[in-house]
């Protein structure tokens, strides 16, 4: 049972980060799964539980990404990044700001992997059509991949890793947002002003003097077999920023919902059941199309990992953590924060953030803590799995991702490369963050 269960967690994670040949993640997920139930360690019992603990986060983020898909239709992407371009108004670093503000608002909005998918290839489009030279997109790419994904720590419900724990450590979305929000965006600022300081010198001062303009023949991860439509409307900005309100007000929907014990996915889905109505009538797209772009796989993928994590918590390997990190994370609210934050970097480094989360969640309900240790240690776990994790490319699927747009669009960053960066701007930012939850939860309570 134990050898079999672990086998099937390493070929697992081999798979899922290697991807030979294209390999949809989802296929190495359902298998290892399969080894784990056949294996005996998750019984046909337990697939019922974690059916229930996963359920409401994916149909969350599934209905996230179906409305980030009907935006795409509308053109909204193309058009902030036109507007993004128009602010920077010739300034290099201007665009430097203003290129991680859209990633940050891009992951608040929908998640992080959507955040890359959405964001990246369009900063590809805009920083071409500038006449950047290839190294001179890099600071902006890579900045702007690094905020995109370490920006699902302010609120649980960008990253559907984060909305499962919660689910796991019974707290609910407005709790998580209250204690984090602020030392996560705070940790944001630090990153990203690390990150302006080491590209610096290489960031251009003036931009080439040329209008970005988009005919809406681009191609985009999000637009399936079709190119991007983009609304012929007279008054276009009024439209899309009606539709950016109409976002906005359903991501706080979200926070409302949970505040007042209305399941979240409710809103969710009735959010794009909207936006899905209003395409219908502006563009005259049926929905149906959403049967074949929406990327159905995350549900799969998401039930297999969890099986998988299932399995290992049923063969002890969460007591192990528990006997070794309790009497150490019990004793005061920095050290678990710091504690925690570090193991979740240290396990997401080598083996991807989502089971390390997973992993690190469950141990943490097997500690008998007190409620307010045990609320600060997960938050520190999720900035651990945010944020550390970003140390090495293959920490979080969102910047294996990212590499291999790059990849696609023939500009090549090694993890050579990358490293060089992140070693400087991540662990600093890290531990300011540890530091600064710790001490923001104190104050709150």
């Amino acid at each position: 049972m134990v050898t079999l269960t672990v086998i099937a967690f390493v070929c697992t994670m081999v798979l899922v980060l290697w991807r030979p040949n294209g390999l949809n993640e989802a296929i190495p997920a359902v298998a290892g799964a399969v080894l784990v139930l056949l294996s005996g360690s998750v019984t046909l019992a337990d697939l019922g539980k974690i059916g229930a603990t996963i359920s409401s986060a994916a149909i969350t983020i599934m209905a996230t990404i179906v409305m980030a898909i009907i935006l795409e239709s509308f053109g909204f992407f193309y058009w902030a990044a036109e507007g993004l371009a128009a602010r920077a108004r010739g300034s290099g670093i201007r665009l430097f700001w203003y290129v991680n503000l859209l990633c940050f608002l891009m992951t608040l909005f929908f998640n992080n992997d959507g955040s890359i998918l959405i964001t990246t290839p369009i900063l590809i489009i805009l920083l071409e059509r500038l006449g950047l030279k290839n190294h001179e997109k890099i600071p902006y790419l890579l900045s702007g991949a690094l905020i995109a994904t370490a920006s699902s720590a302010p609120i649980g419900v960008s990253n559907i890793v984060n909305l499962i724990a919660l689910k796991i450590v019974h707290m609910d979305l407005y709790m998580h947002t209250a204690m984090m929000f602020v030392p996560a965006t705070l940790g944001l600022l630090f990153l990203v002003f690390l990150l302006f300081l080491y590209f610096y010198r290489r960031l251009p001062r003036r931009l080439p003097r040329k209008r970005v303009i988009y005919t809406g023949t681009e191609r985009h991860p999000l637009a399936g077999a079709q190119a991007p439509t983009v609304l012929a409307l007279q008054n276009r900005n009024r439209f899309m920023r009606n539709v950016l309100l109409f976002v906005l007000s359903m991501r706080v929907g979200l926070f409302i919902a949970s505040y007042i014990g209305i399941p979240i996915e409710i809103v969710a889905v009735l959010g794009s059941a909207i936006l899905l109505g209003w395409r219908w009538k502006a563009l005259k797209i049926p929905p149906t199309d959403m049967l074949k772009k929406t990327p159905w796989h995350i549900l799969v993928f998401a039930f297999g990992m969890y099986v998988i994590i299932y399995g290992l918590n049923n063969i002890g390997l969460t007591k192990m953590l528990v006997a070794f990190f309790q009497p150490i994370v019990s004793g005061d609210l920095l050290n678990a924060s710091l504690l925690m934050g570090s193991l979740l970097s240290l396990m997401s480094i080598l083996f991807n953030n989502h089971p390390a989360l997973m992993i690190g969640t469950l141990t943490l309900t097997n500690m008998n803590l007190d409620p307010l240790t045990l609320k600060i240690a997960y938050l520190a776990s999720v900035i651990g799995s945010d944020v550390g994790s970003l140390l090495l490319p293959m920490g979080t699927l969102a910047s294996l991702i990212w590499m291999h747009i790059l990849k696609q669009n023939k500009l090549k960053i090694t993890w050579k490369e990358y490293v060089k960066v992140t070693l400087i701007v991540i662990p600093p930012s890290l531990v300011f963050t540890l530091v600064i939850l710790a001490y923001w939860v104190k104050w709150l309570f």
